[in-house]
């Protein structure tokens, strides 16, 4: 059965099964306990950007993998020597170290695939 990865998230457990989620707004409805339990996992997600992320995140228990499936954007990552600048153009990814605060803008609407588990997670303003 073929999936969405913007409309239909994927949960990979630890213990290795794969649940569907309703992706998009709809996930990020979900109550505070259901979100949590997500974030016990790996999320597999896709987003579409067409403007600068409005917002920095971070993830203290793991690292992220985000891979630009088409468009153009910079990640910003904070680290502890000054912002470093991750240029991704068409296609590519970069690995998100845990606990570090990053940002992306966006030169053209981009695709981007997200790996992650989200528990923890903190965003502030970008």
């Amino acid at each position: 059965m073929s999936l969405d990865p913007q409309k239909t998230y994927v949960l990979l457990g630890v213990d290795g099964a794969a649940a569907q989620l309703s992706g998009g707004e709809e996930f990020w409805r979900l109550s505070e306990s259901a979100l949590t339990q997500a974030g016990t996992g790996w999320l597999v997600s896709e987003y579409l950007f067409e403007q600068d992320w409005p917002t920095w995140e971070m993830h203290p228990d793991a690292d992220e993998f985000v891979y630009l499936l088409s468009g153009e954007a910079v990640l910003y990552l904070e680290q502890a020597d000054g912002v470093g600048i991750v240029a991704l153009s068409g296609s590519g990814a970069v690995i998100v170290p845990r606990g570090v605060w990053h940002t992306a803008k966006v030169a053209v609407p981009s695709r981007m695939l997200h790996i992650t588990r989200g528990a923890g997670t903190q965003t502030r303003p970008a």
